[in-house]
């Protein structure tokens, strides 16, 4: 026994110095020491991920290569090295990881997001991009937006001067957004939800898949570490979702065979899909249908709820920037109608207000996983087939040595850029083939909602103290405190926001 004992530590000391020195010998990356048996580097992190990942890029380089436990993972954290992956590597990592999520809530990794790089995810993004997200297809479904911005409206008059969490009111404005745009269905609040049983229904399923997905899951790096229990969960939830899908799928088609002339152009997008299917009926399968709604609804979601919460609260702790979008959107949309989705090309101020926010505050501050799918080279550094790679996008966008004084709110940063990203120095929406593409809905919805209330009401922090800008932890950066803020109608709006 005391021989073992003695054994082990030179074991260990062997282990990490050998695999440091291979690394070296091999070009790989730089590699944060040590790299441990079987954990490799999983003894580093600490939530949140993106944080320590900053801080050990920090000490050792933007770019770095990490073992978890038996995965390797490329982390990048400046824009050169996030460009030349996007750019010269955009193919070679467009592949995703085999994750347990993707397995059991996107369809045995065939959803937009999780399918891997090939003519089925090239399908799946013509879909999302051509027929679903089109800047012509959000157009012909923007009243589906202001109305769900009307009825928020509506709400916070009947509520002045009292305080209004405003994370589950954006939370069930942006829920009743997508589900409207998916399937003409309102689930939150006493307005219109025609089916409460329904209604309970999905909201029991997205509370859990919310759950599940922000749940570490440990077997995805150390196999033998494997959950059965989060597996059973992920597949019962998987189901309950695939069968809730499934039902509006079959109400739909009940639906347009009863009246197939439907709405004309303004369709919901399991409409527009089922009309599809009925002509290319290998392509539009009901498992892609599903798919298609349910990354549309996990997406679309809980990022721009952040968004629009991290927004308002810059501006609550910056009143003369809320003032000065104020006055831009007085002098360009006026006070006797309401601001409108086309209005948002004619104020530049508010845009650059969302891109501030987006950069302080990215919804998703580590993009979602990539995957090379050949060996390829990363700022002079070999970088072998399979290796998972994370983008650091909160790094980049908080970096002192990109942006000057990166933690300072300051809109005018983007200026003349028209929303532009100013290269790669700011990925909201990442970038590349996998880039988001629902970055024009996201903004859209933000930028309707944020311009509303500004317009709207005069928003006010809760007593002196500032708003609470501490993040809590999850995969899209909540804040730790949920925000509170009274609105009190503006006097020249009160007779607009009456007849709403």
């Amino acid at each position: 026994m005391a021989a073992l004992y003695l054994f082990l530590p030179i074991f260990l000391i062997l282990y990490v110095f050998t695999k440091h020195f291979h690394n070296k010998i091999h070009n790989l990356p730089p590699t944060p020491f040590p790299c441990l048996p079987i954990i490799g580097h999983l003894h580093l992190l600490k939530k949140p991920l993106h944080r320590t990942l900053f801080d050990i890029a920090n000490r050792y380089g933007p770019v770095l290569f990490f073992e978890f436990g038996s995965r390797r993972v490329l982390v990048v954290s400046s824009p050169s090295a996030a460009e030349e992956c996007f750019t010269k590597n955009d193919a070679i990592f467009a592949n995703r990881p085999r994750l347990l999520i993707a397995k059991h809530l996107a369809y045995n990794y065939t959803g937009l997001s999780w399918a891997p790089y090939g003519d089925l995810w090239r399908n799946l993004r013509r879909i999302a991009s051509i027929e679903l997200l089109s800047s012509s297809r959000l157009q012909l479904l923007s009243c589906i937006r202001m109305d769900e911005v009307k009825s928020l409206m509506r709400k916070l008059l009947c509520r002045q001067d009292e305080p209004v969490e405003f994370k589950r009111a954006f939370f069930e404005l942006t829920y009743n957004v997508m589900m409207g745009l998916i399937a003409g269905k309102r689930y939150y609040g006493c307005e219109d939800v025609e089916n409460m049983e329904e209604a309970e229904r999905f909201r029991e399923i997205q509370i859990e898949s919310l759950e599940l997905s922000s749940v570490t899951n440990f077997g995805d790096f150390i196999p033998w570490l494997k959950s059965k229990k989060l597996e059973k969960r992920l597949m019962e939830c998987g189901a309950k979702r695939d069968k809730f899908m499934q039902d509006l799928i079959e109400q739909y088609r009940r639906k347009m065979k009863s009246d197939p002339n439907g709405e004309g152009n303004k369709k919901t997008m399991i409409e527009i899909l089922l009309s599809l299917q009925e002509s290319e009926s290998d392509y539009y399968t009901d498992e892609i249908i599903k798919g298609l709604m349910i990354i549309l609804l996990m997406a679309g979601t809980e990022t721009s709820i952040s968004s629009m919460e991290w927004g308002l609260s810059l501006l609550l702790n910056h009143p003369e920037v809320l003032t000065k979008a104020r006055d831009e959107i007085l002098n360009t949309v006026g006070d006797e109608r309401l601001i409108e989705e086309s209005d948002l090309v004619r104020l530049p101020y508010l845009c650059s207000i969302i891109y501030e926010t987006l950069r302080m505050y990215p919804p998703v501050p580590m993009l979602v996983p990539h995957e090379s799918s050949e060996e390829c080279m990363v700022e002079g550094f070999r970088i072998p087939s399979g290796t998972m790679l994370l983008v650091n996008i909160w790094a980049i966008q908080n970096d002192p040595k990109v942006w000057e004084d990166p933690t300072r709110f300051e809109p005018e940063r983007f200026d003349g850029l028209g929303g532009a990203r100013d290269g790669f120095k700011s990925l909201p929406f990442g970038a590349g083939r996998r880039g988001c593409p629902g970055e024009g809905l996201g903004l859209r919805i933000v930028g309707l909602t944020l311009g509303s209330l500004i317009q709207c009401f005069e928003l006010s922090r809760i007593g002196d103290k500032m708003v609470d800008m501490r993040a809590g932890t999850g995969v899209t950066m909540p804040k730790a405190q949920p925000l509170e803020a009274k609105c009190k109608p503006r006097p020249a709006m009160l007779e607009l926001l009456s007849q709403i």
